[in-house]
């Protein structure tokens, strides 16, 4: 049997996680080392690195060359972060599996708390969701859009470009980078499928997909489409300043979601329980907070 090709793209972070997906695979379907090939494949994101990603096309800047080398038959399949992959896909591409769920809560490196930031304290983040809450919990903040991989990031703080910034936990963990102070989910809410290493294929491969499945995690994946049912019902895009996570709790799945103006004025939450396999109640969420929402938020969904 043919091994498997693995599109990725060239960032550390991204090929950390694409090493840990293809040895996951060769140990479970007992392959020898080097038998799923990691194939690097430049974006967009990756190339222009001087403005935020929403002005210049959003998430797919990060999965359009990806996708495009899957469905010409490239490769096989290919990994991404899921918070960086749009809620609706193309056609023949299907999210084939996922990884156990990582640490969701955000990291603050170059100050022991959010609190703790100094007054007019410059935070660099080009997340339209970390900005909102921040500016929400700290009206005083300079946010100053970065970007760049976590080591570039890390560089602004030390070199005192930037006062702070926001990192995942999972990322520095894979990277394994010590930085930073996690932030309780209470405070800050993640982004929808942050943490969570996917895998998708062309929808008819089945045989890439049964080799995939070995590998896949039931509740995150659960979540994560409960995650993005959400997103998707509110036609969120990266200008969107939405929060969303779901986990599973004494035997349900339980999604809280924040929807935020862009200076974080204003925000409304909400909760649902769903059952594993009916995205429908957060859809319903969805519909709820934004028919709620004030128009500062409404605008931002097309609403």
């Amino acid at each position: 049997m043919q091994g498997l090709r693995l599109g990725t793209r060239g960032s550390p972070l991204a090929l950390a996680q694409a090493r840990k997906v293809a040895a996951a695979i060769e140990t479970a379907q007992r392959w020898p080392d080097g038998w799923v090939q990691i194939v690097e494949i430049k974006t967009t994101g990756d190339k222009v690195q001087d403005r935020p990603l929403a002005e210049i096309g959003g998430k797919a800047l990060w999965t359009k060359e990806l996708d495009r080398a899957l469905l010409d038959g490239e490769v096989d399949f290919c990994v991404h972060s899921m918070k960086d992959v749009e809620s609706i896909r193309p056609d023949g591409i299907h999210i084939a599996a996922v990884r156990p769920r990582g640490d969701v809560r955000d990291r603050i490196v170059g100050a022991e708390s959010i609190d703790k930031l100094k007054q007019g304290a410059r935070v660099g983040t080009s997340s339209p969701r970390r900005a909102a809450q921040l500016r929400r919990l700290r009206p005083d903040l300079q946010i100053v859009p970065i970007r760049g991989n976590v080591e570039t990031r890390l560089k602004k703080v030390e070199s005192g470009e930037v006062d702070a910034t926001l990192l995942a936990s999972a990322g520095l963990k894979r990277l394994e980078i010590d930085a930073g102070t996690a932030i309780p989910t209470e405070i800050l809410l993640p982004a929808p499928g942050q943490a969570v290493i996917g895998m998708e294929c062309r929808t008819n491969d089945t045989r890439t997909q049964s080799v995939l499945s070995t590998v896949s995690n039931g509740i995150t994946y659960s979540c994560v489409a409960a995650e993005r049912a959400f997103t998707r019902a509110l036609g969120a895009t990266c200008h969107s300043p939405v929060a969303a996570f779901c986990a599973f709790e004494d035997g349900d799945l339980r999604l809280r979601a924040q929807l935020f103006s862009e200076d974080g004025a204003d925000m409304v939450e909400g909760r649902a329980v769903l059952e594993c396999g009916d995205n429908s109640p957060a859809e319903a969420l969805a519909r709820e907070l934004l028919g709620g929402a004030p128009a500062s938020i409404r605008r931002l969904f097309g609403a």
